[in-house]
């Protein structure tokens, strides 16, 4: 069982998101942590089908990479997640993976029961976004979606490292400034998991 989770999102292995990601992966491999390294594009998860098959056990039905994503993810105590903005939201990437954690949700609320608001954070959450526009709401969709998408997994968001002007491959490299500071969040992040 490894202390954090890193799951990159984006369809580019060396993009911006995950170069900034590695840093936070960095700095909190120096505090000490184990950290397990998940790259969502090399898994096989196939989107939601909205089938219901977890009704009964709040086990999703469709068997695929996700189960093992799943409790990879469940199994750390901090997840640090990152994702380009598509559209003013996460990457395809990562929302099929929210998506089939809709098998969580049914757990938690329809089956165990647990009322809505009514539940204490064991976990905390580092989010990394990164867009291309200027525009004053660019990362209000990923903020929201990942604030419902941590509920599910009893988490709190920790902190969000969103940058923008970022674009094509290898720009976050001209702002040494942000690699330094996602590298110290990273660190940061260590020392409030284990403060939970």
């Amino acid at each position: 069982m490894s202390e954090i989770v890193a799951v990159y999102g984006s369809p580019r292995r060396k993009g911006n998101s995950a170069t900034l990601l590695k840093r936070a992966v960095d700095g909190a491999r120096d505090a000490g942590a184990e950290v397990d390294e998940i790259v969502l594009r090399d898994y096989k998860i196939s989107p939601c089908l909205e089938i219901y098959g977890c009704k009964k056990e709040g086990e999703c039905a469709i068997k695929d990479d996700f189960q093992q994503v799943r409790d990879r993810i469940l199994a750390g105590k901090g997840l640090m997640i990152a994702s380009p903005i598509f559209f003013y939201t996460v990457s395809a990437q990562v929302k099929m993976l929210m998506d089939r954690c809709q098998s969580l949700w049914v757990k938690k609320y329809w089956i165990d029961g647990t009322a809505f608001n009514n539940w204490e954070a064991t976990r905390k959450g580092l989010v990394v976004g990164v867009g291309a526009t200027r525009g004053k709401k660019l990362f209000d969709g990923m903020l929201l979606t990942m604030k419902y998408f941590f509920d599910v997994l009893d988490m709190e968001l920790w902190d969000s490292l969103l940058y923008r002007q970022l674009d094509f491959q290898g720009d976050v490299d001209k702002h040494p400034e942000y690699l330094d500071q996602a590298y110290q969040r990273g660190q940061d992040f260590v020392k409030a998991v284990r403060e939970t």
